[in-house]
């Protein structure tokens, strides 16, 4: 399967409304029954209410020649361009230039996990305001401007509210985002700092993602993009370029497994849906790979569903240190147990006190300082190797998606080892000199 260089036919639109152009994007595509839609800011299914994501049509770009334009792109997600539903110009428009993040090589990790094949972490608290987010902002903006939004808007559990600030402040957006009243003091402070208006509301995440989704259908929320709600199709794509950028990173060639944090689940199934396009367009040879998904205990209802051997997610009331993942009800749930069966992965959860233990090991070990969601994933990690659901003898990939700053109560034990006197004699008695 090849791939067009240059954007199909602009999609027509109902209504009168002008074409847009997302690039490579064709339609909106029903998940469930595959009903295509123009493109339009919607995200439900008019037929069976399932979710619509992007469908595209690509072209007749040989692989090699694909590969080729890739690799001289810019260091950021807009290299792959000609696979999102972006303009083919979007390098070029104010944004903050997500991606392009390091694949970290594990070894001193690997080795205290057991590892005798490469373990890598793939650090995204590298981004502009230090989490994946970045990735998903930077596309779902781009259908804001198509759509002619002047307001964007998200609700979120931290990350993705200081991604929408920073991104809006940018490109010259009004922002307005929601969060639960008591997210981690470090996420609301970097939130708050692009300038832009953060209502924080009396509840939890799901309470605060049902409360936006109402406001999309009143005058009050006329114009407003919001990012994981109307916009969610476009904005679900960017997670794609984590799978784009770690084939590419290890020489055009799929891991043989990936540790992925689960909130929603929409970053776990666009990864999928990424490696399953490199396949398709011949830009990585097809062979198996396994996918696991991780959880918070005190948030696991994928992981509960998966060991169960259920189909249907159960909502729970979250209750976690790791609040980037506290979402009672994900709605890609389902699909995430559909990818973990089909490619013979997992879902696996830990309680906050390994996710504690874990974020200490990958800074001890590897000097990645990772957020409470990425102890989550390195927690998990380490469970599914001590109880042989994941091989250590093959190529693994583990996903940190933000920076340990913004969660620093969840370490608030961390700190100096010892107070001395300025005297060579006060450190000598502290028990520091060299063994």
């Amino acid at each position: 399967m090849a791939i067009d260089t240059v954007a199909p036919s602009p999609s027509l639109r109902p209504g009168g409304l002008p074409p847009v152009d997302l690039g490579p994007a064709a339609a909106l595509s029903c998940r469930e029954c595959g009903t295509r839609f123009p493109l339009g800011p919607n995200f439900a299914c008019l037929e069976c209410f399932g979710p619509l994501e992007i469908a595209y049509e690509f072209g007749s770009e040989r692989a090699e020649e694909l590969r080729k334009r890739i690799e001289s792109g810019p260091a950021s997600i807009w290299r792959y361009a000609p696979l999102l539903p972006v303009p083919a110009d979007v390098a070029s428009k104010p944004n903050l230039n997500p991606g392009w993040t390091p694949l970290v090589k594990a070894d001193n990790l690997g080795r205290e996990l057991g590892f005798t094949a490469q373990l890598h972490v793939k650090d995204d608290s590298g981004n502009p305001t230090h989490s994946f987010k970045d990735r998903v902002v930077a596309c779902a903006i781009e259908a804001a401007r198509a759509f002619g939004y002047t307001t964007l808007s998200c609700s979120s559990t931290g990350n993705l509210a200081g991604a929408v600030g920073a991104a809006a402040a940018r490109a010259g957006f009004r922002s307005c985002v929601f969060i639960p009243h008591d997210l981690e003091q470090g996420k609301v402070v970097m939130a708050g700092v692009y300038g832009g208006e953060l209502v924080g509301i009396e509840g939890n995440y799901d309470d605060v993602n049902r409360f936006c989704s109402e406001l999309i259908g009143d005058p009050a929320g006329e114009g407003w993009g919001f990012v994981n709600v109307n916009l969610r199709p476009y904005y679900g794509e960017g997670s794609k370029t984590l799978a784009y950028e770690i084939c590419e990173q290890l020489g055009w060639r799929l891991p043989e497994q990936i540790v992925i944090p689960i909130a929603s689940g929409s970053q776990l199934t666009k990864i999928d849906k990424g490696l399953q396009e490199l396949i398709k367009l011949g830009l990585v040879e097809d062979r198996p790979y396994r996918i696991f998904g991780a959880q918070a205990a005190g948030c696991s209802p994928v992981s509960a569903a998966f060991k169960a051997g259920r189909d249907v997610i159960k909502p729970v009331k979250p209750d976690t240190i790791a609040k980037s993942l506290a979402i009672g009800n994900p709605a890609d749930g389902p699909y995430v147990l559909d990818i973990a069966r089909r490619t013979g992965g997992a879902v696996e959860d830990v309680t906050d006190a390994e996710v504690v233990a874990a974020i200490r090991l990958l800074a001890r070990t590897e000097g990645v300082f990772a957020e409470t969601a990425g102890g989550v994933t390195v927690g998990v990690l380490k469970k599914l190797v001590e109880t042989g659901q994941l091989d250590p003898a093959k190529e693994t990939v583990a996903i940190n998606t933000g920076d340990g700053l913004k969660t620093l109560d969840a370490v608030s034990g961390a700190g100096m080892t010892a107070v001395i006197s300025p005297t060579l004699d006060s450190f000598r008695a502290a028990g520091l000199a060299s063994a």
